[in-house]
């Protein structure tokens, strides 16, 4: 019988052979966070590019552990603000705010 892969695994495969999307699909989960605080979501999304970019390399990026980077982005992670920062930074990225308009103010 044949293995399907779940959406994650076809997710991290297409970023692995598409290096140059990740920079869109960045932004739109980011700004699909803003919208929606799928805290869920966002958290899937890095933990895919983690993988992408081997999570052990950017464990010891980040400062922390193999394990506890894959806590902090796991279903159940809360992680800090300042783990989500220091991720995004080791990704070659940073959180910069940006104005909504006041209509979808809530």
């Amino acid at each position: 019988m044949r293995k399907l892969r779940t959406l994650e695994e076809a997710t991290e495969v297409y970023f692995r052979d598409h290096p140059e999307e990740i920079d869109d699909y960045l932004t739109e989960i980011f700004q699909d966070f803003a919208e929606d605080n799928d805290t869920g979501i966002l958290l899937a999304s890095l933990r895919v590019l983690a993988r992408v970019r081997d999570v052990g390399d950017m464990a010891a990026q980040v400062g922390m552990t193999r394990q506890g980077l894959q806590q902090a982005l796991s279903d159940d992670g809360n992680p800090r603000l300042s783990n989500v920062t220091s991720i995004v930074k080791a990704m070659g990225y940073c959180l910069v705010p940006q104005k909504i308009p006041r209509s979808q103010v809530r």
